[in-house]
């Protein structure tokens, strides 16, 4: 007889043979926690977040910037001005990758991870044994090491400068024209020190205390949430489900489903079907003891629901809704049905 789907006793009939292959697990509220401490399947496990210090409102100077100096002196024999000019201009000065500007008749001044405010003090200082009476205007354009690259999933991408120290992940994505809005699920993505850190952009926009602050050479990337689980069988639709939310637990997934279908589900067994890496396989009950695992829950049963509320979806799990064993009977009998009918219907043509 054709059908949608397969009974429960057809896909788990090898159980409890040496060879089968593959473990059953009978999801309840007594173990439901201790099947969440399993290693996780299909992504990392979590999304991980840094949450930085706010600091001074000015931006520190770091190697590559450049410094633009304006020096004015009003001694008549002045080593940097001439008599027509008490100003000179040392422009486009680069900072070493020692932290140091040179200025002329006075050397390399260390600056690296000062304030503007400050460095222009420093600098005043280190002339005054040559100019006295010397005053200093500094400023500062930031270099490759103070910007930071917005790389894609908003309006305009590309590199950004750092105005001060207080620079946050959402003024950088707000002067970026904005998380597109065509993006399904985003995810926030920031690279820094070759880690990566995530977080879904809700959660982001939701929590103020997730603004992080912004480093020189970090990148920010927006992209969207890729982990998704299988729906099959006798379910309200089959197809791939995206993840919407950090966590979706089994009774979530049958909801964001469509649900079961009325007429064929067998309540009695929803199957979660899981893969396990090597490395995760454990024979003393702390771990899943196949690398492939087949979670059973019980819908008819209060026991079954609370435990389908507790148990989370990993990402490429399969959800299988099985057929019930009256849907085979049901088709049948229609079947006999129909031949009935049709046999009853030629008779009525011979008379």
């Amino acid at each position: 007889m054709p059908r949608g789907a397969a009974l429960s006793s057809e896909i788990l009939k090898e159980q409890g043979q040496p060879d089968a292959g593959y473990q059953v697990v009978a999801v309840s509220r007594s173990n439901a926690q201790r099947i969440a401490t399993w290693p996780v399947t299909g992504w990392n496990g979590a999304y991980n977040w840094i949450l930085n210090a706010r600091g001074p409102s000015s931006p520190i100077i770091r190697s590559g910037d450049q410094i633009s100096l304006s020096i004015w002196d009003s001694q008549e024999n002045s080593l940097l001005t001439t008599p027509s000019a008490k100003e000179a201009r040392l422009l486009d000065l680069v900072v070493s990758a020692g932290g140091n500007v040179f200025i002329p008749y006075v050397g390399d001044v260390q600056i690296r991870n000062l304030t503007p405010e400050e460095a222009r003090e420093k600098v005043q200082t280190a002339l005054e044994p040559i100019i006295s009476s010397a005053q200093v205007q500094l400023s500062v354009s930031p270099g490759q090491q103070n910007s930071v690259d917005l790389v894609g999933g908003v309006a305009k991408p590309g590199s950004y400068p750092l105005p001060g120290r207080n620079y946050t992940i959402l003024s950088l994505l707000s002067q970026g024209g904005g998380i597109q809005e065509s993006l399904r699920n985003p995810v926030v993505r920031l690279i820094r020190d070759g880690r990566n850190y995530e977080v879904r952009a809700d959660k982001l926009l939701a929590e103020p205390k997730l603004d992080t602050t912004l480093r020189g050479n970090d990148k920010v990337v927006v992209d969207a949430d890729r982990r998704y689980f299988t729906a099959l069988g006798a379910t309200g639709n089959e197809e791939l489900v995206y993840f919407d939310r950090e966590r979706i637990s089994a009774m979530e997934a049958l909801a964001m489903i469509g649900g079961l279908s009325d007429a064929r589900a067998d309540l009695n067994s929803v199957l979660v079907l899981r893969d396990y890496p090597v490395a995760a396989l454990r024979q003393d009950g702390t771990g899943p003891q196949h690398r492939q695992v087949i979670f059973t829950f019980d819908l008819t049963r209060a026991e079954g629901l609370f435990a389908a509320r507790q148990f989370g979806i990993n990402p490429m799990d399969t959800v299988f809704a099985t057929e019930a064993s009256v849907t085979k009977a049901r088709a049948v009998m229609g079947m006999i049905g129909s031949l009935v009918g049709v046999s009853n219907a030629a008779s009525s043509v011979g008379n």
